[in-house]
């Protein structure tokens, strides 16, 4: 057990967006239930029907469990938020609607996070059955890759949508945490630069029910665009510092390479190339410096 100071839990939150997910929801429900009925705390399960156009709905309107409304798709993020927002307890957990994650692993987060004074607990898809699109697997290991630099700290798994953490830490970050699917994304950087404690567990992962809500060439680069964007958000020399440096070699490259192929250095271009490194770098600074006051 971690050294940590143990934090004991009141009760949790369940929070399971779906959208058109009427071949998988009662399952869900089901293992979520079953997963609290372990724990034996206080709990609540909200489920955000982002506007199904299936059965989705009318299976929620006669389970027990309490449901939310959306009255137009708003996406993955956007659903998220309307439960937490709802949330009656400050430990949230959240799942997918749509068969892919073991909810009876459940209990391990939650008592992860209270045995070990964790802000967050991830269950990270490294487990012994684990089923990811192969057109998924490429994009996925070039951005865990890519955040891992960033964030400078090993990432298991960036975008797990099976995890617990604290209500407060959300609200936190709500500002930059977008609507769609790379909200996981954008939380577990966000949390990683402020130095906040994340742990992960590794799980299964199963391969879905119905049709995938992704769109791998879209939903790739919005997840690059913002890992970007929070690494710039909290930690910006990570970004500018590269590429001020990478601008100075090529720049020197340009002077002697001149020099040798033509016999005449090309002073001016390797001017204008290191006055463009020297105000990246500037602002960069100015970014970090602004981050550190805020």
């Amino acid at each position: 057990m971690n050294t940590q100071e143990k934090e004991l839990i009141a009760g949790i939150t369940v929070v399971i967006p779906a959208f058109n997910e009427q071949r998988s929801i009662r399952q869900t429900l089901r293992e979520v239930k079953e997963a609290l009925v372990e724990l034996d705390i206080d709990s609540e399960i909200i489920v955000i029907d982002d506007c199904s156009t299936d059965n989705t709905l009318e299976i929620l309107k006669n389970s027990s469990v309490q449901y939310i409304c959306h009255e137009y798709n708003k996406g993955y993020g956007a659903s998220l938020m309307t439960g937490i927002k709802y949330a009656k307890y400050e430990i949230v957990v959240i799942t997918d609607a749509d068969g892919t994650y073991p909810n009876s692993r459940i209990p391990d987060l939650v008592k992860h996070m209270e045995g070990g004074g964790y802000d967050m607990v991830v269950g990270s898809r490294t487990g012994e059955k684990v089923k990811v699109p192969l057109l998924r697997r490429i994009p996925k290991w070039i951005l865990n890759r890519i955040a891992n630099y960033l964030a400078d700290t090993k990432i298991p798994d960036i975008n797990s949508g099976l995890r617990v953490m604290k209500k407060a830490h959300i609200k936190r970050f709500d500002n930059i945490l977008p609507d769609g699917f790379s909200f996981t994304t954008t939380l577990t950087l966000a949390m990683l630069t402020n130095n906040m404690r994340v742990h992960y567990i590794p799980i299964d992962y199963y391969r879905r029910q119905g049709k995938s809500k992704i769109r791998p060439f879209y939903d790739t680069l919005t997840f690059f665009q913002l890992i970007i964007r929070t690494i710039l958000y909290f930690n910006p020399l990570k970004i500018f510092v590269p590429i001020s440096l990478s601008l100075v070699v090529i720049a020197f490259v340009v002077l002697f390479g001149s020099w040798f192929i033509f016999g005449k250095a090309m002073d001016v271009t390797f001017g204008v190339i290191i006055m463009t490194a020297v105000i990246i770098m500037s602002i960069g600074m100015l970014a970090d410096l602004i981050d550190k006051r805020l």
